[in-house]
């Protein structure tokens, strides 16, 4: 159990890892690095158990950190998006907000409302995570496939709305899409308001080498995901787990260096998930249900690189595992990480 201490530090503003080296917020169109609601979901919720209000911009402001990503779009009334602009603008931080996508055209109108209310907070974009793991959700190929299909539908009646309010949609691989199918897509699509946000270790689930993946849907990307991964064998396959930056087994200044040619104002946020590790596993039969030669293909060479990959990567360290703490136990985890995190990435990435 925590102290009385603890609570508040974990409640309260920059903990102690931070203190010595905080800055003020980045100049304007200076790279940033900001943080996800995923990356700090646990230290939300230990605030709120210590009776504490939390908001994710105040704390990611107090760890010096540059952007936020909300889970929702924070304000509608007006004068509660005047006061979160406001606030956003004095911190001189990016804003990236998580609209709900339209199904059908009965969804056209709510988006709509989102997307202006986005807008007049001031986000420079907004994120979609339109799947789950496809290796998990789906026993068959063609629910894969019209999964897929509903996808496109959705970003098509999503797209007049984005066009009109000049915001770009950031579509994050989320597990769902290898990234030849999700840059096909874009292309199809065609719409300077419609691109991706790149998760830098997501797609190593689906066999692909991450930097393969970061040269795929570079030419598309808006906004990126920014973490580190570690990969390790089990019997079905391979473990999967985000870890401290530097300890994993990706190019970060490679990939932070490609975005950036990209485009030199681009945006990070900060998503070093803290749980136990994903099991990937790609020596099951349900594993490979939804790749189909013609469709979505999953070449054998990619298999063979990735499983080369983790055999001769072996963690560091041992994976992070949750199970068994408490719910403070892995609050204090998340703060640990994330701090070693930001502390690397201000002293390689020129992100902070």
């Amino acid at each position: 159990m925590i102290t009385r201490r603890q609570a508040l530090a974990l409640a309260g503003a920059a903990p102690a890892w931070l203190a010595s080296s905080s800055s003020a917020a980045p100049a304007p169109g200076s790279p940033r690095m900001g943080g996800t609601p995923t990356a700090f979901g646990m230290h939300s919720a230990a605030a709120r158990r210590s009776g504490q209000p939390f908001d994710l911009a105040d704390y990611l402001h107090s760890l010096g950190l540059g952007g936020v990503e909300v889970a929702n779009v924070p304000a509608t009334d007006p004068e509660a998006v005047k006061q979160y602009r406001a606030k956003i603008e004095s911190y001189n931080m990016y804003l990236v907000c998580n609209p709900r996508l339209p199904n059908d055209a009965n969804g056209v109108a709510a988006f709509d409302a989102q997307v202006k209310a986005s807008k007049d907070l001031g986000a420079v974009a907004v994120h979609a995570a339109m799947t789950q793991r496809r290796y998990e959700e789906f026993s068959a190929f063609e629910p894969f496939k019209a999964s897929f299909e509903r996808n496109q539908a959705s970003v098509q009646l999503a797209e007049p709305v984005l066009r009109k309010y000049q915001m770009r949609l950031a579509i994050e691989n989320h597990k769902g899409w290898r990234s030849a199918e999700q840059a096909a897509w874009m292309k199809r699509l065609g719409s300077e308001w419609v691109g991706v946000c790149l998760d830098f270790g997501n797609n190593i689930s689906l066999c692909e080498d991450p930097m393969d993946t970061c040269k795929n849907l570079a030419p598309y990307t808006f906004y990126a995901h920014i973490k580190d991964m570690a990969v390790e064998e089990f019997e079905d396959g391979f473990l999967l787990s985000e870890v401290p930056m530097g300890e994993g087994i990706l190019d970060l200044k490679g990939m932070v260096g490609l975005l950036r040619q990209k485009d030199p104002k681009m945006i990070f946020g900060l998503e070093m998930i803290t749980r136990d590790p994903l099991k990937i596993p790609v020596f099951t039969d349900k594993y490979w249900v939804t790749f189909d030669d013609s469709y979505s293909p999953l070449p054998g060479r990619d298999l063979a690189k990735v499983l080369n990959l983790v055999r001769h990567n072996k963690p560091k360290k041992p994976l992070p595992k949750m199970a068994g703490l408490t719910p403070d136990q892995q609050a204090k985890a998340e703060d640990d990480y994330n701090g070693q995190c930001i502390a690397w990435a201000r002293q390689n990435l020129d992100l902070l």
